[in-house]
């Protein structure tokens, strides 16, 4: 009798002792951290500033691969069908919570196919025009959007952003009509806010931060509930007066879904002692960001639950994808 056991016990010991030494061999090769944005953008910035250090705590290369297209969802797609060996990771962010009910036939699910690593940071979006714009409040923009319906342009990182649906509600509080220009991520958004093809934008404030320092462009106000450290002087939305808008961006690490669980927890403390590294929190601060650093459960949790609240707003703003 004792036999028929055996062979289960012994096949269950060989699995976790592969299971081990796999995760006791990570990392074999360079890592990569596939970037679904441009070069420039905040999720390029904060990949680049996790890859350094992490390269040096793992005694591997960690290489940027950046696969902008299609509102995040390129680089996502590749991270889920790649290798679920912990040497491809995705930079992924609040987006991918959107795409999910934007994008009708994703190749991949974000909730199903992706293992959360750790939310890296949160950065607030912020409103602004450029330093020319006949725009110095949100009182005055809404009303111009009101009296000149899609007149007034707004630019995102593309279509199912955190942007495109800050816009999105914005309309919907507001009652204001303005139109939407997707970019391919921020650095290109930037240029031609600059320049004025675009009259404003709800990018996060890393990309616009040093154009607000030396006044080529006016802050209106920011989108998260709480004002920024960085920027204490600018008003929150809803001490503009639009009470229910309250969004900020994240920004985390995900592998593959059937990456080695030992495989993650590795990759969970490893970038959370980044996170806490004094110098890292600097760094983080002087673009704007407010360092995180969860456990991959709780970075689950807040995917599963914007995913559900997206969802509505994606409904409610009949917001579609051509």
């Amino acid at each position: 009798m004792a036999y028929k056991f055996i062979k289960p016990v012994l096949a269950a010991v060989l699995c976790g002792v592969a299971g081990f030494a796999s995760a006791q061999a990570w990392p074999t090769k360079n890592v990569t951290i596939v970037v679904p944005f441009p070069a420039g953008g905040t999720t390029d910035v904060l990949a680049r500033a996790v890859a350094t250090k992490l390269s040096v705590a793992i005694g591997q290369p960690v290489i940027i691969d950046n696969r902008p297209g299609a509102g995040a969802t390129l680089g996502a797609a590749l991270v889920a069908k790649a290798p679920a060996d912990g040497h491809t990771l995705l930079m992924g962010a609040v987006h991918h919570t959107i795409a999910s009910s934007v994008y009708k036939n994703l190749p991949y699910s974000f909730e199903r196919d992706f293992a959360p690593v750790t939310t890296v940071a949160l950065v607030p979006n912020i409103l602004v025009t450029g330093s020319k714009s006949p725009y110095n409040s949100v009182k005055e923009l809404v009303a111009a959007g009101k009296a000149s319906p899609d007149k007034i342009s707004y630019g995102s990182n593309g279509n199912g952003t955190a942007q495109h649906m800050i816009g999105t509600q914005f309309q919907v509080e507001t009652g204001a009509r303005i139109l939407h220009v997707p970019y391919k991520g921020s650095a290109p958004l930037t240029t031609d806010l600059l320049g004025g093809q675009v009259d404003i934008s709800f990018d996060t404030i890393t990309p616009v931060l040093p154009f607000i320092k030396e006044g080529k462009l006016k802050p209106l106000a920011v989108t998260t509930a709480k004002r920024s450290s960085t920027l204490p002087n600018v008003p929150t939305l809803q001490e503009a007066g639009i009470p229910n808008i309250a969004i900020g961006t994240w920004f985390g690490l995900l592998a593959p879904a059937a990456t080695p669980q030992t495989v993650v927890a590795r990759l969970n403390a490893e970038v959370v002692k980044i996170i806490n590294f004094p110098e890292f929190k600097k760094q983080m601060f002087d673009i704007g960001a407010e360092p995180i650093g969860n456990k991959p459960e709780e970075m689950a949790r807040q995917i599963k639950e914007e995913t559900a609240k997206f969802s509505q707003l994606v409904k409610a703003g009949n917001v579609t994808v051509n």
